[in-house]
């Protein structure tokens, strides 16, 4: 008989592995994140409980009190820790450089219980720097007896309909067999398979504030901004057709038109939707102009992007941490296709 696989989520965020964890079947015994809140979205929709802790502070017995056990062969240990040291986009590093070393703070739960499974998600930028820690975490889990894979895959080959690249390592302690996940969908799902009047998103404008559960609220615009967008070309536009207009160009982006390009522009009915990031919800800040309407595209159409139910609800006083919490998740799809994968090895 086959025994149920159990999980531990740690940097769960608002569940999204959690979330795709349930739907192929595995049971979650535990999420952790320090980012309390978090706390609300994890629990009220995953039904699981949220511990509020740093993981460089936490207490390795801790985990017994929700029936972690040493050496368990059904139980996978989830490692999504925060991306933004490892990304490629040009942020600011001083605030994300305190956690990019989190991965070695895993490591101590992993070498302490000695889980059957392990599952890391990240972006890319964690498998090709020179300074990652993975290459020491990957000699360490194989001194321990794991076998792994890893491989940089597309969240849109596995029902997403977005374009998001990400590192996945898999181990396994009682398997030497490990295959890599392999797609799922040949035909990509697209904007247009999910957004739109005909998925139940009727049009709203700029500023719009849903008051039922749906939260199909986005954010306002200043007038400038909604000129922008008015030039903008339907399906796919950019900043380009503005760009010679003095009252509409901005400063930064003179003499640069091939610089942050996505920025001010529209999504694609029929492509994937571009990486959903945590700021999502401002044009400026990438492709995540909606393809007709002039304004961002909502918190629920990001959620919905990133492969979350429509009862999924995200609970955050404000839309910037709405946002947050929905750009920062693992697709559930793409977890849950990592969880099925599992599965196939527990006899």
């Amino acid at each position: 008989m086959k025994k149920k696989l159990k999980a531990v989520d740690f940097f769960c965020g608002g569940g999204g592995f959690t979330c795709g964890l349930k739907k192929a079947g595995i049971e979650v015994l535990l999420g952790i994140d320090i980012d309390i809140n978090c706390k609300e979205t994890y629990e009220k929709n995953n039904k699981v409980e949220f511990l509020g802790e740093d993981i460089r502070l936490l207490e390795l017995d801790e985990l017994k009190k929700y029936s972690v056990k040493k050496n368990d062969n059904n139980i996978v240990f989830i490692g999504c820790s925060p991306c933004q040291y490892w990304s490629i986009i040009s942020t600011d590093k001083k605030k994300s450089k305190e956690s990019k070393n989190l991965i070695e703070d895993f490591f101590r739960f992993v070498d302490y219980y000695r889980p059957g499974f392990l599952v890391i998600e990240n972006v890319p930028g964690l498998a090709s720097s020179k300074e990652s820690p993975i290459n020491h975490f990957q000699e360490r889990i194989s001194e321990l007896g794991y076998t792994f894979t890893t491989q940089i895959l597309n969240a849109s080959d596995f029902g997403v309909p977005q374009n998001r690249k990400r590192f996945i390592l898999i181990a396994s302690r009682i398997t030497k067999n490990l295959d890599i996940l392999k797609p799922k969908h040949r035909m990509k799902k697209t904007v247009r398979d999910v957004l739109g009047k005909n998925n139940g998103f009727h049009p709203i404008e700029a500023g719009f504030k849903d008051e039922t559960g749906l939260q199909h609220s986005c954010a306002g615009l200043s007038e400038v901004c909604l000129e922008r967008l008015s030039l903008t070309p339907k399906d796919g536009g950019n900043r380009l057709s503005w760009s010679n207009n003095p009252k509409l160009q901005l400063k930064t982006y003179i003499g640069k038109d091939n610089s942050f390009k996505d920025s001010y522009g529209r999504m694609f009915w029929d492509k994937p939707s571009p990486t959903i990031t945590t700021k999502f919800f401002s044009i400026s800040n990438g492709r995540f102009a909606h393809p007709e309407e002039n304004r961002a595209i909502s918190i629920r159409e990001g959620a919905t992007l990133q492969s979350f139910p429509k009862t999924y609800k995200i609970y955050a006083d404000s839309m910037a941490v709405q946002a947050r919490i929905v750009g920062n998740a693992v697709p559930p799809l793409l977890s849950k296709a990592i969880g099925e994968h599992i599965l196939a090895y527990v006899k």
